[in-house]
């Protein structure tokens, strides 16, 4: 398994078998500073973030997964919306939180992993929720971050300093759509981790979904590809 650095091109390739090289992997990964949000999606050419099963899976590579891995490390906590975790089934990661945000409060069919041997399980959402969380998640234990609300919507940025006031301050965020947009168009986004599957399947699941936001200036900082044409790209988003 090999990757080549196609920008910059400097020391192109990387021998993902040779742990010298997967350690230099990381360090292409690593955040510039503790503080920093980046949001971490995948999606086909024609910009679904959906395969043929209806959840990324079928997008989804080994190289991807790794690149997936080592974000999740390098970060404090993995945040994800309600649908994506029933959507998906996710796995607490061993080296981060994860954070799961919910205006209702309904997890129910949640299909969280969670155990001794993995990090926190955290649900943001407001108080009128609470109540609701606790009973849908059943036998699930997790922290719950109250955040202010106006009739049940959390606004992105409250989200966003209710993680950073519990000590989680490097955050990835993995969606879905409709979440990713609202950090964006919030301007509280640092870098946009983006990874191109070689496929073309319609869009029925756009990476944004159908929310508009401000147009914003992206400035490529890196990209890679694998051998099986997956293109891993890291873009910064320029201040407003």
């Amino acid at each position: 398994m090999s990757l080549t650095r196609v920008f910059p091109a400097e020391n192109g390739l990387l021998d993902l078998a040779d742990a010298a090289e997967h350690d230099r992997l990381v360090d292409l990964y690593r955040p510039p500073r503790a503080q920093w949000l980046r949001l971490n999606l995948i999606g086909s050419v024609s910009g679904s973030a959906a395969g043929v099963d209806g959840t990324s899976e079928t997008l989804t590579n080994a190289t991807d997964r790794m690149i997936l891995r080592i974000i999740r490390d390098l970060s404090d906590v993995v945040l994800v919306g309600a649908a994506s975790v029933r959507a998906e089934g996710y796995f607490v990661p061993r080296h981060a939180a994860l954070a799961v945000v919910t205006g209702s409060g309904d997890l129910a069919g949640h299909r969280i992993r969670s155990g001794e041997d993995r990090g926190a399980l955290l649900v943001v959402c407001p108080a009128s929720a609470v109540s609701t969380v606790t009973t849908t998640l059943g036998e699930t234990k997790a922290a719950i971050i109250v955040v202010p609300d106006d009739n049940g919507r959390m606004e992105p940025r409250d989200i966003v300093d209710g993680l950073r006031a519990g000590g989680y301050q490097s955050i990835v965020c993995e969606g879905g759509p409709g979440l990713a947009a609202q950090c964006v168009n919030a301007g509280l986004v640092d870098e946009f981790c983006l990874t191109t599957s070689p496929v073309l399947n319609g869009a029925a699941l756009p990476l944004f979904g159908g929310h508009e936001f401000a147009e914003r200036r992206l400035t490529l900082t890196q990209l890679l590809s694998d051998e099986a044409s997956f293109l891993y790209g890291r873009w910064a988003l320029q201040a407003h």
